[in-house]
């Protein structure tokens, strides 16, 4: 069970995201009034390059004001670290709602992800606007028939597999659906693969485990694409149309499209939801510009990515927590938000981060976040505040951004302190603005620095 720690790790990125001179009263991003878009293409021969974009301000495909508050999204993140947790110890799906310690109802796990891509799928091609899940591997949308309010229709209609003249769903004795192993829930009265997907909150989504032309760009297409049409939901009010799975497991899009791109892609995560960032399938030729990191895999739980921590350094100056410490590990995830951290390292980081903020008041914690300030009267841009960077395992230093430091919105420092010994979540607010590589294929992380 050594390993098996390593993937209590959550890294928490799919995201809340808070910028220093952007965030109001709820934890929310204010976004600017214009999406200021960059033109993403690839960077490379080999890899294809895909926007990304948050989905609560101008760059969204589906905007929407309906964003979660902070309180929710704490929660979520709580849901999230506790339901892999037990799953990988084999305590069960679901935790207790006595056992979450955030008071506030929470609509969906999939309303905490906030990040989308957009692809087709099918021919004719029916546009799909489907979040991104690192911690997931099978991918679905919904589908015709799924009436409300189990299913909804962001673009108008859903997606009608009778109606796609490529679309071919798997036989229930089929190898492609047996691989499908704790997701495979059976035939249907016609022989289809049946699946299910849960979440960490109790929603659920069911249908047909098929395939179908995904078109990701103008250029780029993946022929027979394995997904789920989902013709029961319950327990989600998002307002995405699917999910994509880019987790470490066979059904995942990465492995899927490993025979054409490797088994490796990347994505950066935006500072703010006025601006884009990018999802690329591939490695870059030259890693010149990232720094790496071994990454860690255990071999009954593929699914998820994790990597070690050796120390952290505060305004330059190692912390020096010893390597125990770490040595369960750290889960990098695009579901989840905040950094957690072992209590020793996270005690160490607050005494050295304190130290170098004496010029402002203290202030209550407030929910998880303990270790906070009082910044009345002083503009965000003003604010001076230490560059904590993340050590890694070979020596690898990332510097994290400075939004990534502080949460404006409750005036903490953003990393979550937890007593639980069998693993840590590294998240998506400290991954922000990096190209976060994820080799597979040759077991490593990368980190390229301001890459949206």
């Amino acid at each position: 069970m050594a390993y098996v720690a390593q993937l209590l790790l959550l890294v928490l990125c799919t995201l809340t995201y808070h910028s220093l001179g952007a965030a109001d009263a709820t934890g929310s991003l204010k976004a600017e009034a214009v999406c200021a878009e960059p033109q993403v293409t690839s960077s490379s021969s080999g890899r294809i390059t895909v926007p990304l974009n948050h989905r609560y301000g101008p760059c969204s495909p589906m905007p929407s004001t309906n964003e979660p508050t902070m309180a929710e999204q704490l929660r979520a993140d709580q849901l999230r670290a506790e339901y892999v947790r037990r799953k990988v110890l084999g305590l069960g799906d679901e935790p207790k709602q006595s056992e979450l310690t955030v008071p506030t109802t929470l609509g969906s796990a999939l309303d905490s992800r906030l990040y989308v891509i957009t692809v087709d799928i099918g021919t004719p091609a029916v546009t799909q606007h489907m979040i991104i899940d690192t911690g997931s591997d099978v991918s679905w949308v919904q589908c015709n028939p799924c009436p409300e309010p189990s299913c909804h229709a962001p673009n108008g209609t859903l997606f009608d597999p009778l109606q796609s003249s490529t679309y071919v769903p798997f036989n229930c004795t089929s190898a492609t659906c047996l691989q499908l192993d704790g997701n495979n829930v059976g035939c249907s009265s016609s022989q289809e693969c049946q699946f299910y997907v849960g979440y960490g909150d109790g929603a659920n989504t069911t249908g047909t485990y098929g395939a179908d032309t995904l078109v990701l760009t103008d250029s780029e297409t993946v022929s027979g694409f394995q997904f789920g049409c989902s013709h029961e939901a319950d327990g989600f009010t998002d307002q995405t149309d699917g999910l994509m799975g880019l987790g470490g497991d066979v059904q995942s899009l990465v492995s899927q499209t490993a025979a054409t791109y490797g088994k490796a892609f990347s994505y950066c995560l935006p500072a703010t939801s006025s601006t884009s960032g990018f999802l690329t399938l591939g490695a870059p030729n030259d890693t010149s510009d990232f720094v790496t990191t071994p990454m860690l895999r255990v071999k009954d739980y593929l699914t998820f990515y994790n990597v070690l921590l050796q120390d952290i350094q505060v305004d330059g100056n190692l912390l020096g927590i010893s390597p125990s410490v770490f040595a369960a590990g750290s889960l990098m995830d695009s579901g989840t938000r905040i950094t957690t951290l072992p209590l020793e390292a996270y005690s160490a980081l607050s005494s050295a981060f304190k130290a170098s903020m004496t010029q402002y008041a203290e202030a209550p914690p407030w929910g998880y976040f303990e270790t906070c300030f009082d910044f009345a009267g002083v503009e965000q841009d003003d604010l001076t505040i230490p560059p904590v960077a993340l050590v890694f395992d070979g020596g690898a230093i990332v510097d994290l951004d400075r939004s990534a430091i502080i949460d404006v919105a409750s005036s903490c420092l953003a990393f979550f302190p937890t007593n639980e010994t069998d693993g840590s979540v590294i998240g998506c607010v400290q991954q922000r603005t990096f190209e976060v590589l994820h080799d597979v294929g040759q077991s490593v992380f990368g980190f390229r620095k301001g890459a949206c």
